[in-house]
């Protein structure tokens, strides 16, 4: 028996684990983020071609595009998305899970950027948002820089991710200009008059506003784009000094190319880096999440300290809480019991009911390859309270023939008998009302087939079982107390 429980217990640590199985809301993006430095014409005419791809998709019913969403950031012209909305599920042949599948392996052969396809999570975050999200942190940006290219490598070579993204970049290319104060001063030219020429060429500042035939038009001054496509154009600025003279801006500065992080991150008061990730077919949440931990240790010394965010975070928050509530509503069911009978042997027997149960609804989602997630679990939790009354009909039938005067292997033979088919009509009552459940069938019912499929496997396996196991440890466990009375007289 012990040896049963314990493979159980392996089995049920091998199930993939979720926050939820992916529901087909009719609707998913296509994120795409080139190099930085990518010019808003570059992105806009590459995402014309994923537009293209999505085109093609017959069960397409609409189609946003952004390019350089922006979202707060300083910087966004080398980002953008591609928004599908889908026909109606039963007007078509496949799920969105296969359509974004296919697009995903379709928008895989573009090299000018990062695509990756992004499915809309059933429980939290509705921003969206790659569902694997490793938070690395470190006291200074040193360190971070000098860990994160490893990390990330090793996340890009393993099999478990389909896509991996990093939220902080180190080669936005920038233009660092060196004013050379001392000779612009004798040349008469002030550090304000070439702030504000530069401005004036690559600014885009408003003038002002003009009225032609009763609409209202800006006046917005810039060079042409012929003369500020290249680093080489700022040197080539023409300045008027003080005595009315023309000086080349190539003249007052130095011009030096670097590469710096377009922006930086803090959690937890450390300077940050979130790696997100996308798990391929075949693998779950709680898989990506045990791999990059995995990673962490290692690549990642005791200078690091890492954390979840995003829908892993949740995910970690709702399985221990998930895991505090099972044992709560084991507590509540055995003082429920025991003040019950009165006792607090006749309890444990019935409470035996649910290991039984539970052993049943890990083999029942093993075998139907379905996930642990939140809905799964609190189909098990529901168990706690649906078993226990096998146990009860069996144990107290029992108490009241031994009070009659038989003695408890008569007593639980004869409960046995005559509750079977109570135990059988309330159990297989509970299967057919849990039915619809693993069956999916209803609108948006799809991520809650492992809660039906853990309800009907834990009853079944328990049902048959139970018949057995509870009348056996009974006459082990519960006290004649019909001898103890005699003996008392």
């Amino acid at each position: 028996m012990i040896a049963s429980f314990w493979m159980m217990f392996k089995l049920g640590k091998s199930l993939p684990t979720e926050l939820a199985p992916m529901e087909d809301k009719g609707r998913f993006s296509v994120n795409a983020t080139a190099p930085e430095g990518t010019s808003f014409t570059l992105m806009n005419n590459f995402l014309t071609k994923v537009i293209a791809d999505v085109e093609a998709l017959p069960e397409k019913e609409s189609i946003l595009s952004v390019t350089a969403p922006g979202f707060g950031a300083s910087q966004a012209s080398n980002s953008g998305f591609v928004r599908v909305t889908l026909i109606e599920p039963e007007k078509r042949t496949r799920t969105q899970m296969q359509i974004a599948e296919e697009l995903s392996k379709k928008v895989r052969k573009y090299t000018e950027a990062k695509v990756f396809v992004n499915q809309e999570q059933t429980i939290g975050d509705r921003r969206g948002g790659l569902p694997v999200q490793f938070v690395i942190m470190a006291p200074n940006f040193d360190l971070l820089k000098k860990a994160i290219p490893a990390f990330v490598e090793k996340a890009q070579q393993n099999e478990a991710f389909e896509s991996v993204d990093i939220n902080l970049k180190f080669n936005k290319p920038e233009l660092k200009i060196d004013i050379d104060r001392n000779r612009a001063q004798t040349l008469g030219v002030s550090v304000m008059d070439i702030a504000q020429t530069l401005q004036l060429y690559f600014a885009e500042q408003r003038f002002g506003y003009f009225i032609k035939n009763g609409k209202q038009y800006q006046v917005i001054g810039m060079a042409e784009k012929e003369n500020r496509n290249e680093p080489s154009d700022l040197k080539s600025i023409y300045i008027r000094t003080k005595d009315g003279n023309m000086v080349q801006l190539d003249n007052l500065i130095n011009m030096s190319e670097q590469s710096n992080p377009p922006q930086l991150f803090r959690f937890n008061r450390y300077v940050s880096a979130t790696v997100s990730a996308g798990t391929a077919p075949g693998f779950s949440l709680g898989q990506g999440i045990d791999t990059m931990k995995n990673i962490a240790s290692e690549v990642l010394n005791e200078n690091y300290y890492t954390d979840l965010a995003g829908p892993s975070k949740e995910f970690s928050e709702s399985s221990s809480t998930l895991l505090f509530a099972f044992l709560l509503a084991l507590v509540l069911v055995y003082l429920i019991l025991a003040a019950q009978f009165e006792s607090f042997v006749d309890p444990l027997i019935i409470m035996f009911t649910v290991p039984l149960a539970l052993a049943g609804a890990i083999l029942a989602l093993w075998y139907t390859g379905s996930t642990l997630n939140i809905f799964s679990q609190i189909g098990i939790i529901v168990l706690v309270g649906i078993v226990t009354k096998n146990g009860i009909l069996i144990v107290e039938f029992a108490n009241q023939r031994k009070e009659d005067g038989l003695n408890t292997l008569e007593a639980v033979r004869e409960a046995s008998i005559s509750r079977l088919r109570p135990i059988l009509m309330t159990s297989l009552a509970t299967v057919l009302g849990a039915l619809p459940i693993a069956l999916a069938l209803g609108a948006a019912s799809t991520s809650r087939v492992s809660m039906g499929v853990a309800i009907i496997g834990g009853l079944l396996f328990s049902l048959v079982l139970t018949l057995f196991v509870i009348p056996a440890l009974y006459t082990y466990m519960s006290r004649n107390k019909i001898i103890y009375e005699d003996e008392a007289h």
